[in-house]
C-alpha cells in the first residue's frame, strides 16, 4: 500500500509539472512577465510561487532541508501581494525561475523515495504530496485562465471534446428528501474543507440533468434579463451598471451574432454548450427568470454523490473510480466544455451528467466549515475565506486537473467574479404531488 501510495503522488507531481510546462513554454519571456490583466498575476510568478510552495512543504517541512531561496518566500506570498501588485516584485526571470522549480522537484523526487509514508498526519497516505500536486494544478488551471486573458493569437491547442451531447435526456430530475453523507473522513488526499463525513437531510428537489447552456442563456439575454432589475441582487444589478455589463465576460454582438473571444479565437457562441464566464450574479439572476434557484452546496453534492440503492455516498457521480476521459472533461484535454449532455458514463445514481469537469457550478450557499472543521495543515487555505463574502462553486471545469477534484472538492470565489471557467444549473423545491410516500420509489 506505501509503495502503491508512493508511484500515485509521483505520478501526481509529474503530470502536474507536465502541464505547468506545457502552459509556460508555448510563449516568450515577454509574455510570461506581463500582466495580462489586473486580475491575474504574471505567468512567471505563478511558475515561481509553484515551485516555492514546494520547497516550503515537501523540502524544508518534510525533508528537513536546508532552505533554497528563502530570500524569496515574502515575494511569492499570495497573501502578501496582492495580484495587481505582483508585477512590480523582484520576480524571478523565466530561466531562474524554471530552474528553480526543476531544482526543487530534483531534490523533492529523492525526498518522496526514501520518506516513510505514515505516523505523521503530513505525510501519512503521502497527503502532503499530493496536497502540493493539488496546489500546482490548480495554478496550472490559474494561468490557463490568465491564457484566456491575453490578447493576441492563440498559444495553446487542443482536440475538440467528443460528441454532440444528449438531446433527449429529461430537463431536470426529483432527488428525493431524506440524509445523506457530505463531505468525507476517508479520502486521503482530500482538503481540510471537505472534512469530516458528516450527516445532511435534505428535502426533495429537482436539478437540472446538465448545466445551462449558452443557447438557455441567450434567451434570458434577448428576453431583456440584463435590463431588469427584477432578477437581480442590488449589488448584482449595480455591477451590471457600473461596468455595462450586458452578457458572459467575452461576448459580443456583431452583425446580428453573438460571438466569443475563446484562448485567441473569435467564434460563434454555441447553443449547446454548457454557458462560461458567469458571475455568481448572473447565474443567480439566470435561475430567477427562469423561475428556478441555484442548488444549494449539499443539493449539489446529494445528486452528485448519494447512490439511493446503497444509501451510501460515492467518490464520485459515477462510483469510486478515478475519472478517466470516458467520464469527464478534465486537465485541459480540451480547451472548452462539451456539448450539454456528453459523458453518459459520468453520470450520477440520479441520472444528472457532467457534474464533474466541464464548467465549475456556482451554488447559493456560502464557504462555510462542516460541523467539527479543524483547519490543516495551515488556517489560510480555507479558514480564512469562511464568510458570506464567497460563494462556493462545485464539480470543476475542463481546466482542472483530475487530482484536484472529486465529489466533495469545494471550490470558492467572490460573486462578482467571471474570469474564472464557471457555470451553473438550477433546481427547485419538489411540488408535494412530486414527493414520493414514505418508503416508496422515487
Amino acid at each position: 500500500m506505501t509503495e502503491d501510495l508512493r508511484l500515485r503522488a509521483l505520478e501526481a507531481l509529474i503530470a502536474a509539472r507536465a502541464r505547468t510546462e506545457t502552459l509556460t513554454d508555448c510563449v516568450d519571456d515577454h509574455e510570461l512577465t506581463a500582466q495580462h490583466s489586473p486580475l491575474m498575476s504574471p505567468l512567471v510568478w505563478d511558475l515561481a510561487h509553484i515551485g516555492n510552495q514546494e520547497e516550503q512543504w515537501l523540502l524544508r517541512t518534510v525533508g528537513g532541508r536546508a532552505a533554497l531561496r528563502p530570500e524569496i518566500d515574502s515575494v511569492y506570498d499570495a497573501f502578501e501581494h496582492p495580484r495587481a501588485a505582483r508585477p512590480s516584485l523582484p520576480l524571478l526571470a523565466p530561466a531562474e525561475a524554471r530552474g528553480y522549480a526543476s531544482d526543487v522537484r530534483g531534490r523533492v523526487l529523492d525526498i518522496l523515495d526514501t520518506t516513510a509514508l505514515e505516523g505523521d498526519p503530513l505525510v501519512d497516505a503521502a497527503f502532503a504530496f499530493g496536497m502540493i500536486a493539488q496546489h500546482e494544478q490548480q495554478h496550472d488551471e490559474t494561468m490557463l485562465i490568465t491564457h484566456q486573458l491575453r490578447g493576441g493569437p492563440a498559444a495553446l491547442t487542443a482536440p475538440e471534446p467528443p460528441g454532440d451531447g444528449d438531446r433527449d435526456l429529461p430537463a431536470d430530475v426529483l432527488v428525493p428528501g431524506g440524509p445523506f453523507t457530505m463531505g468525507t473522513s476517508a479520502e486521503p488526499w482530500a482538503l481540510d474543507n471537505e472534512r469530516p463525513a458528516h450527516q445532511r437531510t435534505l428535502a426533495a428537489f429537482r436539478i437540472d440533468t446538465t448545466p445551462v447552456t449558452c443557447g438557455a442563456y441567450l434567451a434570458f439575454i434577448e428576453d431583456g434579463g440584463y435590463r431588469d432589475p427584477r432578477w437581480w441582487a442590488p449589488e448584482g444589478f449595480e455591477q451590471l451598471t457600473q461596468h455595462a455589463i450586458t452578457a458572459p465576460l467575452f461576448w459580443r454582438r456583431e452583425g446580428g451574432q453573438w460571438l466569443r473571444r475563446r484562448f485567441g479565437v473569435t467564434e460563434p457562441v454555441p447553443a449547446d454548450e454548457p454557458v462560461l464566464h458567469v458571475s455568481w450574479y448572473e447565474a443567480d439572476a439566470y435561475a430567477r427568470w427562469a423561475g428556478r434557484r441555484l442548488p444549494t452546496e449539499a443539493e449539489w453534492e446529494k445528486a452528485a454523490r448519494h447512490d439511493p440503492a446503497a444509501d451510501r455516498s460515492r467518490r464520485f457521480p459515477w462510483g469510486d473510480a478515478d475519472p478517466t476521459p470516458v467520464h469527464a472533461n478534465l486537465g485541459q484535454r480540451h480547451l472548452r466544455p462539451a456539448a450539454a449532455g456528453s459523458y453518459p458514463d459520468g453520470e450520477s445514481a440520479y441520472g444528472v451528467r457532467q457534474l464533474i469537469g466541464d464548467v465549475w457550478e456556482w451554488t447559493s450557499s456560502d464557504f462555510l466549515p462542516y460541523p467539527g472543521f479543524v483547519a490543516f495543515p495551515y488556517r489560510e487555505y480555507s479558514e480564512v475565506f469562511f464568510g458570506p463574502a464567497h460563494k462556493v462553486l462545485r464539480g470543476g471545469s475542463f481546466g482542472v486537473g483530475t487530482v484536484a477534484v472529486r465529489g466533495t472538492f469545494r471550490n470558492w470565489d467572490l460573486p462578482v467574479r467571471r474570469q474564472i471557467f464557471a457555470g451553473f444549473r438550477t433546481a427547485r423545491d419538489a411540488a408535494p404531488q412530486e414527493v414520493p410516500p414514505r418508503g416508496g420509489a422515487a
